[in-house]
């Protein structure tokens, strides 16, 4: 007799296709199907039951359990903040940081922070606005990941984005134009 979890995992497939159907990318269908197989372990260790007999699973129970862990992950959705592509926060501390991720160790042979400071922005203001707010983002601390999911842009386009935008501030910021 195979074990209720081996049995599931069998149809690992068909889960992740069902919940698919309820409108969830392939990442998100794979959470919630091993949330299921965590859900349905904590069951079966306390006694419950959902098999037809010791080969068959209830297909209905799993889909049912499927469907109402989808709608209570899209219930904490709702409820989750979303931030705005239209949102600008640029200050001393986000220059900083850029300084510290365009490798930058010393900001001695700098003489004002705010004349580099400055020139970023102004660096960035020359960018289209699309290349500056993705840049944005993911500066203030906001993954690719979550980014690519919130906004349905791609984790690529994201992330090709930003490294252009940061190849070019570096070449800008650290050519001799600039200095």
């Amino acid at each position: 007799m195979k074990s209720v979890l081996n049995l599931l995992a069998e149809k690992h497939n068909d889960w992740i296709r069902i919940v698919k159907s309820f409108g969830c990318n392939e990442n998100t269908a794979q959470d919630i199907v091993q949330e299921m197989y965590i859900k349905i372990h904590k069951l079966t260790q306390k006694g419950g039951n959902f098999m037809y007999n010791e080969n068959e699973i209830n297909h209905f129970y799993i889909f049912r359990t499927l469907r109402s862990m989808f709608i209570d992950l899209t219930r904490k959705q709702g409820r989750v903040k979303l931030i705005s592509l239209d949102q600008d926060v640029f200050n001393d501390k986000e220059i900083k940081k850029i300084f510290k991720k365009l490798k930058v160790n010393e900001y001695s042979e700098y003489d004002n922070i705010e004349k580099y400071s400055k020139t970023i922005k102004k660096q960035l203001d020359t960018l289209h606005w699309y290349d500056k707010k993705i840049y944005n983002h993911i500066q203030n601390g906001e993954s690719i990941k979550s980014l690519s999911d919130k906004t349905t842009i791609s984790y690529y386009s994201i992330y090709n984005t930003y490294t252009r935008v940061k190849k070019y501030l570096q070449r800008k910021i650290f050519s001799n134009e600039v200095r």
